[in-house]
This record gives structure tokens, C-alpha cells and sequence, in this order.
């Protein structure tokens, strides 16, 4: 199901995790930095523009690519200087960055408006396994045999995980509080995410400077429900968080609602 809807302005909603959450769990305050803007990288993850289904890798629709044209020309506006734009490996994902990059470096100006585009690994959907193959998160038993040549479709049901994936009313949001899948949980996509946020430090010329990503839900429910303590529910396409990570090793995060028309997409 597909709810349209108007962001006029985005919210923002901060919280923190690394050294910061830490010292407040344990009840000693937070950890003082003293990082400047140039000492930071930013990481804006987006979740990709609207698909049809997602009974496996499917292009983007009309509106999918609308969305992603629509973000990339807001955030130009804006004046962010983007050092990266990288997607997570699925058509869904690198279409939306095309199309973010050819709207923002259409609407920018000058030289800051020239932006690399390349998969990332880091970005891509949980690791999950059935049949001793990885599988991508899909909504039919059917898409799931696809990636899992010695199964059918039928096969599906021996799997109770699976079947009770595939049946829930929200199948990401039942991987999120489940605490064995078959893979990687919520919290170790939370963590590679957090490593992978602070990896970017190592880049001189990222320092200042803002990488955009283009995932899928799962990796941003992940985020929410690891370092916000709850799982917020599927987000809205071309909507997302931003990571920064500061030279102490702290990663703050807050919520990112580019004010577009977008959409929800629940199952």
C-alpha cells in the first residue's frame, strides 16, 4: 500500500550513539568534543524513490524517479556541497541516485555541482540466508526462489522464519524486533552503519564535507531502533538521517524530510 503525502518542512530529530550514548547510559553525562565543521563527515542516508512492489529488484516508477529529482534539486538549493553520492547496489537504489545527481548537479553551480557516484557495499539490504544462499528482504515466496536456485516457491514454507516473514502485516518491522533472524539483526546493521559512518574520516578531502547514500528501510529502521531506541515504522521515500561523526568518535544523528511530495509505502 502507497500513502502519497506533502512534507511543507522537514523535522529534524536528533539523538546520538558511540562514546556520547555511552557515558550517558552510564550515568556520567555526555563526552565532551571539540570538533568544528571541518573536522566532521556527514553521511545523509535516503531511503530510494517509489517502486511498484518490492517482489524483487524493481525499477523505480514515475513517481520514484519525480521524488529522487525532487531531492536532488532540494538539496541543491540548499547549498550542500556533497563530496560522494554512493547507492546501495539494487536497481531501486542506483536509479535514485541517478537521478538525485543529475537534478542536483543541474541545479548547482559552479564546480560544486560535479558529484562521484558509485555502489557501496555498506548500503546494501541485511544479510540474511536461506538455503545457503544471501537473500534480499522481498515480499513473495516466489522472489525469495529466485535467489535460491535449489528452492521453489513451495519450498518456502519449510523455512517457519521466512513464512512468518513473508506473512506479516509489517515485514520489515518483524525482522527489526526479531532477535535471531537468520542474519545479520537490527543492532549489527546499526553497527556496520556506524563503522561505516566513521570510516569516512579517513577520506582528508570528506572532512567538512556531506556523502549521500541511497538505502532501503530496513538499514534506516535499523539506525532509528538501535541509537533512538524504537523503530519508527517505514519511512517516507527520499527521506532519512544524517550520521556525523566527529574526530572523539561520536556519531550524531538526526532526522532528514526534504520538503517534497512523497510518499509511504507499507509492505
Amino acid at each position: 500500500m502507497v500513502t502519497t503525502r506533502q512534507c511543507p518542512r522537514g523535522g529534524r530529530e536528533r539523538f546520538l550513539t558511540g562514546d556520547k550514548r555511552a557515558a550517558e547510559e552510564n550515568g556520567k553525562g555526555t563526552v565532551e568534543t571539540t570538533a568544528t565543521d571541518n573536522d566532521v563527515v556527514r553521511l545523509i542516508l535516503l531511503r530510494h524513490g517509489q517502486v511498484a512492489s518490492h517482489r524483487g529488484d524493481v525499477p523505480l516508477t514515475s513517481a520514484g524517479v519525480a521524488q529522487a529529482t525532487a531531492a536532488g534539486n532540494w538539496f541543491a538549493e540548499r547549498g550542500h556541497a556533497i563530496s560522494m553520492l554512493l547507492h546501495g547496489g539494487t536497481a531501486r537504489a542506483r536509479e535514485t541516485a541517478e537521478h538525485f545527481r543529475t537534478a542536483f548537479e543541474s541545479a548547482s553551480d559552479g564546480p560544486r555541482g560535479a558529484v562521484e557516484l558509485d555502489a557501496s557495499v555498506a548500503l546494501r539490504n541485511p544479510d540474511l540466508y536461506l538455503g545457503g544462499y544471501r537473500v534480499n528482504m522481498v515480499s513473495s515466496s516466489e522472489a525469495l526462489a529466485e535467489q535460491v536456485p535449489p528452492l521453489t516457491a513451495a519450498d518456502i514454507a519449510g523455512s517457519p522464519w521466512f513464512t512468518e516473514f513473508l506473512t506479516s502485516a509489517d515485514r520489515v518491522g518483524f525482522w527489526v524486533g526479531h532477535t535471531d533472524p537468520p542474519g545479520e539483526t537490527a543492532r549489527a546493521v546499526a553497527q556496520r552503519i556506524e563503522a561505516f559512518t566513521r570510516s569516512l574520516r579517513d577520506v582528508p578531502g570528506w572532512r567538512g564535507g556531506t556523502v549521500v547514500g541511497t538505502t532501503h528501510s530496513p538499514i534506516l529502521r535499523a539506525v532509528a531502533h538501535s541509537f533512538h531506541g524504537a523503530d519508527p515504522g517505514e519511512p517516507p521515500f527520499l527521506h532519512g538521517y544524517s550520521l556525523t561523526a566527529d574526530a572523539a568518535g561520536a556519531v550524531h544523528v538526526e532526522k532528514v524530510a526534504p520538503e517534497i511530495a512523497t510518499a509511504v509505502m507499507t509492505n
